[in-house]
């Protein structure tokens, strides 16, 4: 089992930059595809970027491309997601995710992913 803690979260005003980081513990981080989601205020959970375990394939929603860049240092126990050009509609809860069971594709859906960071919160500011 793993365990996933999310930092990097806080305020910006809309055109800023953050970088989220998740790290793991528990098991090495090179045994799961990783994921970021999101959950804004109302809305349900939805997808934003994942990565493959080797960091070799990477996959972002529509509404981030060519903003947010998934990335893993498998060394460091470490996947970030660096976020620019932010938007207030980007304004949510950020969740890390770990996906064990999967062996070719990356899961790009919530129920894909075994384990949960606990989240941490961005707010964009217009």
């Amino acid at each position: 089992q793993v365990q996933l803690v999310e930092s990097g979260g806080g305020l910006v005003q809309a055109g800023g930059s953050l970088r989220l980081s998740c790290v793991a513990s528990g098991r090495t981080l090179s045994s799961y595809n990783m994921g970021w989601f999101r959950q804004g205020p109302g809305k349900e959970r939805e997808f934003v970027a994942a990565v493959s375990r080797s960091g070799g394939r990477t996959y972002s929603s529509d509404s981030v491309k060519e903003r947010f860049t998934i990335s893993r240092d498998n060394a460091k126990n470490t996947v970030y997601l660096q976020m620019n050009s932010l938007k207030p509609e980007d304004t949510a809860v950020y969740y890390c995710a770990a996906d064990y069971r999967s062996s070719m594709v990356v899961p790009t859906t919530a129920w894909g992913y075994d384990y949960w960071g606990q989240g941490t919160q961005v707010t964009v500011s217009s």
